[in-house]
């Protein structure tokens, strides 16, 4: 009597075994090619453009005052050239913190764009899993979580477009 439950059980989860629906992508593809982000990176390119643009024109501007104060210099006091020289000082500080916070609000900007692009494709391929019946759909990506996946397990094209797809609408 047990060696029949026993065989009913064994026989029932291969059954069940074989009704899971698998499949992967891969999340670095899936991720790098999706056309949100594409744009998203294109905004921030345009966005660091412009601010290398105001570095680079601030860093003149500050050169040529630099350099005029070294011209300035020589026929002012020591403690004139010493006071002008302090206050050119803290202008390059100054202009230097405020670069750095703009490039670091910049940098926090595009990561949380980044962030919540990860959690839409994320919840996109769960609710795709969901939708085509899928029991699970596993991340192969470069920290080895699939480390080998037959090609026709391979949804990452599928999910891909039907991604961009969502993305045109």
């Amino acid at each position: 009597m047990k060696k029949i439950i026993l065989g009913i059980i064994a026989a029932t989860s291969f059954v069940s075994c074989q009704q899971d629906k698998i499949a992967f992508v891969d999340n670095t593809k899936v991720i790098n090619d999706y056309q949100e982000k594409i744009d998203i990176e294109t905004k921030f390119k345009g966005k660091i453009e412009i601010f290398d643009k105001k570095a680079d024109s601030l860093g003149r501007a500050f050169q040529g005052e630099a350099q005029a104060f070294e011209a300035e210099a020589k026929k002012l006091s020591q403690q004139a050239a010493q006071e002008k020289y302090n206050a050119l000082l803290q202008k390059r500080q100054a202009m230097g913190q405020q670069l750095q916070m703009e490039e670091q609000q910049l940098s926090q900007e595009s990561q949380k764009e980044i962030d919540s692009l990860i959690k839409k494709v994320r919840t996109f391929v769960k609710d795709y899993g969901k939708k085509n019946g899928y029991t699970f759909i596993l991340g192969a990506n470069e920290a080895g979580s699939v480390l080998y996946g037959a090609e026709s397990k391979d949804i990452t094209e599928e999910v891909l477009n039907a991604l961009n797809d969502s993305y045109k609408k």
